[in-house]
């Protein structure tokens, strides 16, 4: 039940005064909600400082200012294009005012010679004088009121101004109550000299004065109570998990030892550690939420088969879940290489599968003749059953929607889950993407697997990456070759063109892959070239994860000074896969900009998937960084992952420690917190 405090908090919109039918929509929009607080939680980008000038001459040239002089002169427009021209003195300097297509006795009004008028806008430079074009305010400092000291200024939407918005931020303001407790240690926020919640949100909507370093602690403010919020709702639901009962898979080590015997290489120290940590979550009696992250080749899939075969040894069935027919395929055959030979059954599911042979496998899967299953969202179909699922295993997790695995889950009473990504993500902020899961990380590469040599050329090369390809086909070697765009009238760097003039030039089968194909067209396209029937698959990025083709040993990118790093990185991560040596060619066209040639720099010096996350997180901020959005994991309101990284572990440290002490949110403090978990985090609370 939701505290009755925060009622006026969470009424309609359309409960502020103004806000009709048509606006209501267009608020909703702005605010990314239909209720008061979204609003308000809408904060301003910037402030304008509205404060009056002590004086013309002290203006300067490009910033918003507020000036009072005396109206010296009225000039018409000389022609239809010219503007209206009203002079301002104050003893000081000279201001002129440019009014276009303006009625000019309504100008003559306004400015009355020899009265004296206050203006707020933009200083120009206009053949050297200072000029202020359609002023935001005019003001008869006689008989109105001056403009505010301080206007923020918030991001609009169509049929929005900022004046209204503004005015329905006020009212809501209203609404916050005045008694609200606080949630956040106290010893914190002395020591950050962070105001109370309802103080944070007035001095960012409503200011009495300009003050940065007010509006920077506000803020702060503001993103330390979400990040409370949230990691409170993680620890929250790690303790719940911690109360539910799940099945004690014992650790196996002989059968362990008798994989790592059959394997060509040896397991990394990362496979090892990461493995040692899962087997332990396991056969504890919580059920096991982990995430395997690793970088492109980082060796995911074995350790996954090692919790299989420790499943499988304690009577345990496994559900491996890809997002894709392909990926599942090539995962189901890399399990059964590994496993069959040592007496696992290992089998695939995906909408593929129809009649008798569809029969068979949901046989197996109900009797629990078939231990070890590798498949798409088909696992997670009405008719599938199993007899003793123990292990669910979620490949390129990001794809999946929470209420995906959940239903796989739910396949069985709370079976152990591992969701494993290849999409390294800063360190800083794993804790921000990966909420209540514990992590393990795979940072380091098996032995004996070639770097990647990444040239960056000009794409009027083309003609001869178009030659060097052609050598690698005649050498038996496959060829992927990514364009940033499907199919533009005026780009010839698109996918359907490339196609098109690679088929031409090379006589040899070229497959076409991208995001405007059916599901069943781009597996095809996929396993096509999977098998050898095409020699070179030109594609957009839905190749960027996951296909594994060992025969391919050169990655075109085209325009590659438009894509983001971490992107690029993934790319050149489906070649290098077999014995050749492979090649990674970045085409640009030139002139380069000076990110989009550090970003190419960075490319060519490292292959480490971490510190690529890192500087693609210092050159592009958080945005939609390596997919997080997809992932939910930057739905913040307040926080920005560039500025509050510090801030999101001190608050999961707090939020740890408070839930230890105050499991049911009982004491003061944790009442407290419930109501920033209302108004902070309303979805992790479902």
């Amino acid at each position: 039940m939701r505290d009755e405090r925060l009622f006026p908090l969470f009424e309609p919109l359309d409960s502020l005064s103004g806000v009709g039918p048509k606006l209501k929509p267009a608020l909703e929009r702005l605010a990314g909600g239909e209720h008061v607080w979204d609003l308000l939680l809408h904060l301003p980008e910037r402030w304008v400082d509205r404060r009056v000038r002590p004086s013309i001459e002290e203006t300067e040239f490009g910033e918003v200012a507020t000036v009072k002089g005396e109206v010296h002169a009225y000039h018409p427009p000389y022609n239809e294009k010219s503007p209206h021209r009203v002079q301002l003195y104050d003893g000081t300097g000279f201001l002129t005012l440019a009014f276009f297509r303006a009625d000019g006795r309504w100008l003559q009004g306004q400015f009355p010679i020899g009265k004296e008028r206050v203006v707020s806008g933009r200083i120009e430079d206009y053949r050297g004088e200072r000029q202020m074009t359609h002023p935001d305010y005019i003001v008869d400092p006689a008989r109105e009121a001056l403009p505010p000291a301080v206007e923020p200024i918030y991001g609009l939407t169509a049929g929005l101004t900022n004046k209204r918005v503004h005015g329905f931020v006020e009212q809501a303001l209203q609404r916050v109550p005045d008694d609200l407790p606080e949630w956040a240690d106290t010893g914190l926020v002395e020591a950050k000299r962070w105001p109370a919640f309802k103080e944070a949100l007035q001095w960012l909507h409503t200011p009495e004065t300009y003050d940065e370093e007010k509006f920077a602690l506000a803020r702060e403010r503001l993103a330390y109570d979400e990040a409370l919020a949230r990691e409170s709702a993680f620890a929250l639901a790690r303790m719940a998990r911690k109360r539910r009962s799940a099945p004690s898979v014992p650790r196996a080590e002989e059968r362990i030892a008798e994989l790592l015997r059959a394997l060509p290489f040896a397991p990394t120290g990362a496979q090892s550690r990461a493995f040692d940590q899962i087997s332990e979550d396991m056969s504890g009696t919580s059920p096991m939420r982990r995430m395997l992250q690793g970088d492109v080749g980082a060796g995911k899939t074995l350790v996954g088969a090692m919790a299989a075969v420790q499943a499988a040894a304690g009577g345990f069935q496994s559900a491996f879940m890809a997002p894709t027919e392909v990926l599942a395929r090539q995962q189901y055959e890399t399990l059964n290489k590994l496993l069959s030979p040592l007496g696992y059954s290992v089998a695939a599911l995906s909408g593929r599968d129809k009649g008798t042979v569809r029969e068979s496998t949901l046989m197996g899967l109900a009797d629990g003749s078939i231990q070890i299953i590798a498949g798409t969202h088909a696992l997670f179909q009405e008719a599938v059953r199993f007899r003793n699922l123990g292990l669910v295993i979620v490949d390129e997790q990001h794809r999946f929607g929470v209420a995906d695995r959940m239903k796989l889950a739910g396949k069985a009473k709370s079976p152990h889950m591992l969701v494993m990504s290849a999409t390294p993500i800063p360190r800083t902020l794993a804790q921000a993407v990966n909420g209540d899961l514990d992590v393990s990380i795979l940072d380091e590469k098996p032995a004996g697997r070639k770097p990647v040599e990444t040239r960056a050329l000009p794409d009027t090369r083309m003609d001869e990456v178009v030659d060097a390809v052609g050598r690698a086909i005649s050498r038996g070697e496959r060829v992927f070759w990514v364009c940033p765009k499907v199919d533009v009238d005026d780009d010839d760097s698109t996918a359907v063109g490339r196609h098109a003039m690679l088929s031409k030039q090379l006589n040899v089968p070229v497959g076409l892959v991208h995001g405007r194909l059916k599901a069943a067209e781009k597996d095809s396209a996929l396993e096509n070239f999977r098998t050898g029937a095409t020699r070179v698959l030109v594609a957009t990025t839905v190749i960027e994860v996951g296909v594994d083709v060992p025969e391919a040993t050169i990655m075109v990118i085209e325009r590659a000074e438009g894509f983001g790093l971490a992107q690029l990185h993934q790319l050149r991560g489906r070649v290098g896969r077999g014995d050749k040596p492979s090649y990674c060619l970045l085409l640009y066209r030139p002139p380069l900009g000076d990110m989009a040639r550090e970003r190419i720099e960075t490319l060519r010096r490292t292959d480490d998937g971490f510190e690529i996350a890192e500087a693609d997180f210092k050159l592009r901020g958080p945005g939609d960084i390596l997919g997080l959005r997809q992932a939910g994991a930057t739905d913040y309101r307040v926080i920005d992952l560039s500025e509050d990284a510090a801030l999101l572990a001190i608050a999961a440290k707090d939020a740890e420690a408070l839930v230890t002490s105050d499991p049911d949110l009982e004491s003061v403090r944790g009442r407290a917190l419930r109501l920033v978990r209302e108004m902070m985090v309303p979805r992790l609370l479902s």
